[in-house]
Formats: C-alpha cells, structure tokens, sequence
C-alpha cells in the first residue's frame, strides 16, 4: 500500500515546475488586475514593469516568459492574457 503522503510527494516534484510557472505568471496579472498604474506599464512598457516587480517584491517568471511578455504588443490586459495563453498553449 502506497501512503498518501508518497503520492502527494512525487506528485508535487514532478509538476512543481509546472506549478511555479502558473505562480510567476498568475502574479504578473494579479498585480495588473490590482494596480492600474502597474497595468498601464506592462502593456506601455513591460521591460520596466517586470523589472521593476510589484510592491518591493520581484516576479518568478523563466527567462523565456519574461521574453514572452515583453515580445506581446497588446492593448489590454485581456488582450495579453490571450496571446500569453495562446502562445503558451503551443508548447
């Protein structure tokens, strides 16, 4: 018999990158959905956006996300929700 907590273990190392990758992410659009100073920046200028993190605290995004959001030209934040999520969905 497996225990429960052998379960949850492998579970969580093997989709921990996974995970910390939606958490990176999930933060750079919770702080643009909370903040419209920090929104407005991201989409006139996302270098500095990610750069400069939100509230003192630095975003956990890959290089190849960060990449991703500074590449997108989008009008809104619905609209760089969408191309992040297509883009990623093609991975």
């Amino acid at each position: 018999m497996i225990a429960p907590f052998t379960y949850q273990s492998a579970f969580k190392v093997e989709h921990s990158r996974d995970l910390d990758r939606s958490l990176g992410l999930s933060r750079v659009f919770a702080a643009a959905v909370v903040s419209r100073q920090f929104c407005e920046l991201l989409l006139r200028d996302p270098h500095r956006a990610l750069d400069q993190g939100y509230l003192g605290e630095a975003f956990a995004i890959s290089k190849e996300e960060r990449d991703l959001l500074i590449s997108i030209r989008a009008q809104s934040l619905s609209d760089l929700a969408r191309q992040v999520n297509r883009s990623l969905s093609n991975f």
